[in-house]
């Protein structure tokens, strides 16, 4: 099987059909990914402008997005790359230094090749599209300092290269006829790879005079499998450049191929070429056995695995409570061993989902640089708790809020210059993005060590406005919180960055919605600090079982605290639903749940508090009974449930009974409200 390869600058279809398609958007992917590097290590040049590990990692990126876009006949992204990889060579050379300008015109470029690869993604090929980016590629390439090729040409892969060539520096060169000992793995054409590629990309950087095909491994035709590589070659390549070009080549199929080159003048007999082939082969077999493997794994793929988890636990907890009912003591035993496993299998699955939250952060680096630039103002970046881990589904809807958040504390947050002169500060501001896990949650923090928040001037704007009554009064804490009121803002002057009012009341609503709580901290002339607390997971949860009435409730664990009784004489009630008491001496604020959920039945004689926690706040809810722990899924409410206060979802239990899962920082929050108001009344 061969795996045509389309000549356009835009990616096509084959007759090959999926094999062919699945391999093109694993390089698009994988290629967003190297240029995510390449963003990333501009970056830390620009502090660091002699890590020679960063630029020799830049060079190699932007050589390998070229080669594998050759593969596919991406000529537009080849032609590009190439003039982006001639540059990043001189800098490799020692040539150039990678400064502010030039360290500007390659990110430019950065945003360029993600345009092109999404045009060949899409498969947009209409001349308005391609000329509106082959415009903007020209513009980056004069950035540069290199010449770009007409729109026409760039659609021509040879063309592109050889104009782009004579305008690159020079090269060290050994000149002459090279000879390539080439092995393909069997399995490459499975992997996705055409072995003809090969020859189309080293056409790019030389002339073949001779090839030679090596097919001693084609067994007979009755064993043959047409999906299997079964050929070798013996290439000579007339060219001008050094071995590192000539073996960069091979950088995009390392692991499905083994390669001898050998410099002109110096090319063994074909027997001793075949032998040293083999044995490199043999010695990098070797080598993979210690490397770590790893594999691409659709994220549907990963959801359908968790819902399965989900009801596995729902179908254990089942089989549980038939277990105790019949009180058969090898059934017990049986389901106990089982629900170990499940366990194990629920905390494995969720394992997979889980990524380190630094990939996020890293992305906000190019934010900050641009917006300081674009406002006139210098500002840093600082990162700490990359290699925190949270679920990717969380991840992917955290993105656009803190996004938000970071371009709050550019604007807002951090003063101009000479305004943080004048007020005694550096005139390089700092913006810091933080994560640590806590009790089950993730908490992220957005920090700056601007001017801060003043809650007078916040009450002020507020009754402007009409969201505060003149003569209500409120807390501190309740001022800076009017940030988050739609249609607020603290903008002075409207800009394409603020001003308009909208943002922190969609960045609030977002984070509520996957069961999060936003904290912000702040002191006048010092900074702020946003805290975000977020659920490690939005699948399963380990939770704490109570009963009130006939319904059972699920309080998430890690909110859970201790559980006391709830005597008659130690609860004092404002009203029917909540109060404070007394607990070692000091008051906590409780919410009757029995009251709230308007249960008629009555009460039973003993009764329980589970003290709950959120954040640094404590709270008491008093339930009928105690149910103790419970593996939770987690499912959704309705559209129509989904304004219920103190509710953040529903569970099936092994029953078949539905509980709700109660939202522990509503209630905290509510109880505390009533609980200063009580106090005060008392008083």
């Amino acid at each position: 099987m061969t795996l045509s390869m389309p000549t356009s600058g835009s990616a096509s279809s084959t007759p090959d059909g999926g094999l062919y398609d699945e391999a093109l958007m694993t390089f698009f992917v994988e290629a967003r990914e190297m240029l995510q590097q390449i963003e990333a290590s501009l970056l830390l040049l620009e502090t660091s402008p002699d890590d020679r590990d960063t630029i020799n990692a830049l060079f190699r990126a932007a050589h390998t997005i070229k080669g594998s876009a050759g593969l596919f006949g991406l000529d537009r992204i080849v032609g590009f790359t190439h003039q982006v990889e001639s540059v990043l060579d001189t800098v490799r050379r020692g040539a150039r230094v990678v400064d502010h300008p030039l360290s500007d015109a390659l990110l430019k470029s950065v945003d360029v090749l993600l345009a092109m690869l999404a045009q060949a993604e899409q498969r947009i090929d209409s001349f308005d599209d391609l000329f509106a980016l082959d415009a903007q590629a020209q513009a980056v390439s004069h950035l540069l300092g290199q010449p770009s090729a007409s729109a026409e040409s760039q659609m021509n892969l040879s063309q592109s290269i050889k104009e782009v060539s004579m305008i690159s520096p020079p090269r060290a060169s050994a000149g002459g006829v090279w000879h390539l000992s080439l092995r393909f793995a069997a399995q490459a054409m499975r992997n996705g790879f055409d072995p003809i590629s090969v020859m189309h990309y080293l056409g790019t950087i030389g002339t073949i005079e001779k090839l030679i095909v090596v097919d001693d491994a084609l067994p007979g035709l009755h064993e043959m499998d047409a999906e299997l590589c079964y050929l070798g070659f013996e290439i000579s390549l007339e060219t001008n450049a050094d071995r590192a070009v000539i073996d960069g080549a091979f950088d995009f199929v390392r692991d499905d191929c083994t390669v001898q080159i050998i410099p002109p003048a110096q090319h063994p007999l074909p027997s001793e070429v075949i032998e040293s082939g083999l044995g490199k082969q043999s010695k990098q077999a070797e080598r993979k056995v210690d490397e770590a493997r790893f594999i691409r794994v659709h994220a549907d793929k990963l959801d359908a695995l968790i819902n399965q988890v989900g009801e596995l636990v729902i179908c254990g907890a089942s089989a549980s409570l038939q277990a105790q009912n019949s009180r058969q003591p090898q059934m017990l035993e049986t389901t106990q061993r089982m629900s170990g496993l499940v366990e194990e299998i629920r905390n494995g699955a969720l394992a997979l989902r889980m990524v380190e939250i630094g990939e996020t952060f890293n992305r906000y680096r190019r934010v900050v640089r641009d917006t300081a630039a674009e406002l006139g103002k210098q500002i840093t970046l600082e990162i700490e708790g990359a290699d925190t881990e949270l679920d990717k589904s969380v991840i992917e809807k955290i993105g656009d809020p803190l996004m938000h958040l970071v371009r709050n504390a550019i604007d807002h947050g951090i003063e101009a210059p000479d305004k943080r002169v004048a007020a005694g500060k550096a005139a390089h501001g700092t913006v810091s993005l933080s994560a640590h896990h806590d009790s089950g949650y993730i908490v992220l923090q957005v920090r700056d060590d601007g001017k801060g928040l003043d809650g007078e001037m916040l009450l002020h704007k507020a009754r402007e406005r009409g969201l505060v009554g003149v003569s209500q009064s409120l807390s501190e804490n309740e001022k800076l919180n009017l940030i988050f009121e739609p249609g607020f803002s603290t903008a002075e002057t409207i800009t394409n960055l603020s001003g308009r009012g909208v943002g922190m009341d969609v960045v609030k609503k977002n984070i509520e919605a996957l069961r999060g709580t936003v904290l912000i901290k702040s002191t006048v002339g010092q900074g702020t600090t946003i805290e975000i607390r977020l659920p490690l997971t939005l699948a399963i949860i380990d939770g704490f079982l109570v009963r009130v009435g006939d319904s059972s409730y699920v309080i998430p664990l890690h909110a859970v605290v201790e559980c006391i009784d709830a005597h008659a004489d130690l609860l004092h009630a404002s009203d029917h639903w909540a109060g404070h008491i007394d607990v070692r001496g000091e008051l906590l604020p409780y919410l009757e749940l029995r009251a709230i959920f308007k249960v008629a039945e009555d009460s039973p004689t003993r009764r329980s508090i589970v003290v709950v926690k959120n954040h640094d706040t404590t709270a008491g809810l008093v339930v009928d009974q105690l149910l103790g722990e419970y593996q939770t899924v987690i499912k959704p409410l309705g559209r129509l449930f989904q304004q219920l206060r103190g509710i953040s979802g529903s569970t099936v239990l092994g029953s078949g009974e539905v509980a709700l899962i109660l939202d522990v920082p509503a209630l905290v929050l509510l109880a505390t409200e009533h609980g200063e108001q009580a106090v005060k009344i008392r008083a």
